[in-house]
């Protein structure tokens, strides 16, 4: 099996006095990872330690989808900016109840 040849775009990491984490990992794909459209491989991640409170990510098979707390559910990418935007939404609006 011959792998992609990828170029890291995005690789931070922040752990929040309160002891949250936010890592941003994005990569830069050849050809897109079906069935998403898109190049990017991405996971973004708040949180804390075994603990996911936001998560966004893609993968082989199941495409763009995001996470909060325990519940899955589909993301519509449109664009990286969009993506961090979301993201950072997410972190923002986060409770506990969602």
């Amino acid at each position: 099996m011959q792998y992609m040849k990828a170029t890291q775009v995005i690789k931070a990491k922040e752990v929040r006095d309160d002891g949250t984490i936010i890592e941003v990992v994005v990569w830069k794909l050849p050809a897109s990872l079906e069935p998403c459209t898109h190049k990017f491989k991405y996971r973004l991640f708040y949180g804390v330690p075994g603990i996911c409170r936001v998560r966004y990510d893609n993968e082989l098979g199941k495409g763009d989808h995001r996470h909060v707390n325990e519940r899955e559910e589909p993301y519509q990418f449109t664009s990286l900016e969009s993506l961090l935007l979301d993201f950072q939404r997410d972190i923002e609006q986060w409770r506990p109840s969602q």
